[in-house]
């Protein structure tokens, strides 16, 4: 059995403090969490795990309880010091934070992106047919980025096996200035959808571990899930192979997105 772990812990500014992956974007009003976890039933997988924070875990607590639609569902906490942080301590955090209810191979997400029912399958069946390995699904950095203004994408370096060899963090991504920065179009970008083995969660709390100690005085560091999966390949301590897909890729970043995105997915 393979389950998928989405990281819903934050809230969004740009929202007003409301949880963006409740915002109805489905054909009858569900939720983008709605929305997306039913393409993760359809594709396969038989249990949820919703990794929280202080102030999504009752309303997520509230929605769905204990099951969804025959699905068991597991609620992880990721929780920060608000004297001494800002903010959590990122994506890394949050996947380690739920740690004690995985225990079998597992697929991690964002809770507020759609990836795609065939997108999750293919990430599902890798793992089932390769027991030591993870995986990755790539998308084409040109049809991820917005149409103005900059965002940041992890991007892969790969063989010509597709094994990947490193995951960079490059910041403020234009759509218009691709070029300059050694990036095409076609480039395939991480959306932060993993496919990774129990084990690997062992090294990646030994990553937060080491890098919570080195910035303890920081209020804003956050350990980035792409960055240490990239850290771990290169010490020869995981082993990932990345996927393309024909799904694309829908987010919601500002309240706007929400229009958008309804009708994008009305014409499905």
């Amino acid at each position: 059995m393979v389950c998928i772990v989405y990281m819903v812990a934050g809230l969004s500014s740009r929202f007003g403090g409301k949880i963006k992956q409740f915002a109805k974007i489905g054909k009858n009003d569900e939720t983008l969490i709605e929305v997306s976890m039913q393409q993760a039933k359809n594709a396969g997988f038989e249990k949820i795990i919703f990794v929280v924070g202080e102030k999504t875990n009752t309303p997520f607590k509230e929605m769905f309880g204990p099951t969804w639609q025959g699905l068991p569902i597991k609620y992880a906490k990721q929780l920060f010091d608000t004297k001494k942080r800002d903010k959590p301590w990122g994506t890394t955090d949050a996947l380690v934070a739920s740690k004690d209810f995985v225990n079998e191979s597992f697929v991690v997400c964002n809770g507020d992106d759609l990836y795609g029912e065939n997108a999750l399958r293919t990430a599902r069946e890798f793992l089932e047919n390769n027991p030591a390995k993870g995986c990755c699904v790539g998308y084409e950095l040109g049809k991820v980025l917005p149409k103005n203004g900059s965002t940041n994408r992890g991007i892969f370096e790969t063989t010509t096996k597709e094994n990947i060899v490193n995951i960079r963090e490059e910041f403020n991504i234009q759509k218009n200035h691709l070029i300059e920065r050694n990036l095409n179009e076609e480039t395939l970008a991480s959306m932060n959808l993993f496919g990774l083995q129990k084990n690997t969660l062992d090294k990646l709390e030994e990553k937060l571990l080491q890098f919570k100690a080195n910035h303890l005085e920081d209020r804003k560091a956050e350990c980035l899930l792409p960055v240490e999966l990239g850290r771990l390949i290169k010490e020869g301590k995981l082993e990932l192979k990345l996927l393309k897909t024909n799904d694309s890729w829908f987010g919601v970043t500002n309240p706007k997105d929400e229009a958008i995105l309804k009708q994008k997915l009305s014409e499905l």
